[in-house]
């Protein structure tokens, strides 16, 4: 029964911004509910990291329920019950509260998947879409529930915790190409905006630089990921040195052997501080290597105008995303910066794809010579 009316909830949720779409005067309704359900998702992203940050992954320790019920009103007495026989510990009804709304979302970003599916497949000829895109979405979002159920069974297990972000983060990637897909077919973007538009020769002879970019954020993203569900922020509490010293014990092995619960190395011993100095120095000394790269691009993008709002938003945030970085050690993990520099990596994400797009879509490529001849005429 409590599975049904967590369906209902879901789907509750859904409908406010299907009834938007639906109301609203726009003449292409599924690129708009692209639109917006790459928004949800991309809030979906951040207020996991609240809930992971929060230490709310096991507020509710059942899965997809509250102690089998549907919300932890329901839940109170056995909420408070674990709440009194361990106060310290991971159930409480603020983290409950956190950890189903988490799961509220993220029903209603499947619902919302599932209808651009079916109208995808009702509508495709019309719409001119292939619709095993969004079907490819949806056995997406599909493997990632089983793998937010297996953060709870598993007790935040940090390769089981740093999948299910990568995964959210790979549906984010996934939605933000259908987005730029539609809205290059339409040439309309999000608030009905113009989309598109011709970039320079000089610009697409750089896609083999964007699609490393990517790369490279995507690996700084999980070993940021592998920080974060190690609990490795404070391993290092100075900057640029860590912990005095600019290259400090370090334990490889322990820090980044992937089958093993949390706080525990793969024989089930304590994890030591320089396995966690290990994961926090990885990630630390990587980003240099993402900031000066992907700033490169950045700067040699926005000498394109068709590309300069993209490009100056990935330059912005992720000038931000080194500032929370940065503040996360020097201010002792504050709470609104954590949550801000994961935001600021699914942003960063998010902007990389619409640049990838933007560079090989073949709509987009405009001759140098030819732009270069009007400008003299």
């Amino acid at each position: 029964m409590f599975i049904l009316q967590l369906g209902l909830i879901g789907l509750c949720v859904a409908l406010v911004p299907l009834s938007y779409v639906w109301g609203s005067g726009d003449p292409d309704k599924f690129r708009k509910l692209v639109w917006i359900t790459t928004f949800l998702t991309l809030d979906l992203v951040m207020f996991g990291s609240f809930t992971r940050l929060t230490d709310s992954g096991l507020g509710c320790p059942d899965w997809p329920g509250c102690y089998a019920s549907s919300s932890p009103f329901v839940a109170h007495a056995a909420i408070h019950a674990a709440e009194a026989a361990m106060p310290t510990g991971p159930v409480t009804m603020s983290k409950a509260w956190i950890e189903m709304v988490h799961r509220y979302i993220a029903m209603a970003v499947g619902v919302l998947i599932i209808a651009l599916t079916l109208i995808a497949w009702l509508r495709r000829a019309r719409l001119k879409i292939n619709p095993w895109a969004p079907t490819a979405l949806l056995g997406l979002i599909l493997v990632q529930g089983a793998f937010g159920a297996w953060t709870v069974t598993l007790k935040l297990q940090p390769v089981i915790v740093t999948t299910h972000l990568l995964l959210g983060l790979c549906l984010l990637a996934g939605l933000g190409w259908l987005a730029a897909m539609r809205s290059d077919a339409t040439g309309v973007g999000p608030r009905g905006k113009p989309f598109g538009g011709a970039v320079l020769a000089s610009s697409a002879r750089l896609r083999s630089a964007a699609v490393i970019a990517l790369i490279l954020l995507v690996v700084q993203i999980a070993l940021g990921g592998w920080v974060s569900t190690n609990y490795a922020v404070l391993a290092c509490t100075d900057f640029p040195t860590c912990n005095g010293q600019w290259i400090p014990t370090m334990d490889f092995a322990n820090g980044f052997h992937l089958w093993r619960a949390l706080g525990r190395t793969g024989d089930g011993g304590f994890i030591t501080q320089d396995a966690l100095v290990a994961i926090h120095w990885t990630h630390r000394t990587f980003a240099f290597v993402v900031f000066f790269f992907v700033g490169w691009l950045a700067l040699r993008l926005r000498q394109d105008p068709a590309l300069r709002g993209l490009a100056t938003t990935l330059l912005a945030v992720l000038v931000i995303q080194v500032a929370t970085g940065l503040s996360n050690v020097l201010l002792n993990w504050p709470l609104p910066v954590a949550v801000a520099h994961n935001g600021g990596a699914a942003i960063l994400l998010l902007t990389l794809v619409m640049l990838n797009f933007r560079l090989i879509s073949r709509r987009a490529i405009a001759a140098a010579a030819p732009a270069q001849a009007g400008a003299r005429a």
